[in-house]
């Protein structure tokens, strides 16, 4: 039987989200224009690893933004715990208004999402390019394909710690963000956020649904 568990948010004090950290270069690079476009500065370095307050991981069906302009995006979320490594699926959810004018300030203003179970590490890491990350939102009363690829679309685990602490190992209370994929059909906004992680080798998956309430902007 496959080693899973429940998440306890309570037990992580350290939120980083990796960004840019897609191995195909010109998917990256599409990533970036596809941001651009909205007045994203390009990042410093790539890969780059931002600190958001852990009290922002979320396993609850909603969430609270202001304004109309925030939207989520999958991810595989590394959870370093007291009994090893796991693994679990995660919306790095952004402002993308306030991404024009500060990313680091974007992505503190709204909650992260994620799934309450996880996968013990280790299980799937001899079939890790296997994995495949989802999203499906909902337009026009319409669920569609929002984001979907493998996660070896992404720099490994491995290469993402050592780049982000110098050694093999996050502390224990930590979680990443991993990176995310370019979405299907533009930017969208509100309504119900869907997300998977996809294992067919054991035949499982993460899943995780929310909504996104905006509250008012009063500038």
């Amino acid at each position: 039987m496959p080693n899973e568990r429940k998440l306890d948010v309570a037990a992580i004090h350290s939120l980083v989200v990796a960004g840019w950290t897609g191995r195909n270069l010109p998917a990256l690079e599409a990533h970036i224009k596809e941001l651009e476009a909205l007045g994203v500065k390009r990042p410093k370095s790539v890969p780059i690893f931002y600190r958001n307050a852990a009290s922002l991981l979320t396993t609850g069906a909603a969430i609270e933004a202001v304004g109309d302009k925030s939207s989520g995006e999958v991810e595989f979320v590394l959870f370093a715990l007291d009994d090893g490594m796991w693994v679990g699926v995660g919306s790095d959810h952004t402002d993308r208004k306030a991404e024009t004018i500060n990313v680091s300030l974007s992505k503190q203003m709204c909650a992260k999402p994620v799934g309450p179970k996880l996968w013990r590490y280790d299980e799937v890491k001899p079939h890790w390019e296997k994995l495949t990350l989802r999203s499906f939102v909902s337009d026009g009363g319409k669920r569609r394909l929002y984001q979907e690829g493998p996660v070896s679309n992404m720099r490994s685990p491995e290469e993402l710690i050592k780049l982000y602490t110098g050694g093999d190992k996050l502390k224990a209370g930590t979680a990443m963000f991993c990176g995310t994929f370019a979405v299907h059909g533009g930017f969208s906004y509100g309504g119900t956020f869907e997300m998977e992680l996809d294992d067919p080798v054991l035949s499982r998956k993460l899943t995780h649904s929310y909504k996104t309430v905006s509250l008012p902007d009063e500038g």
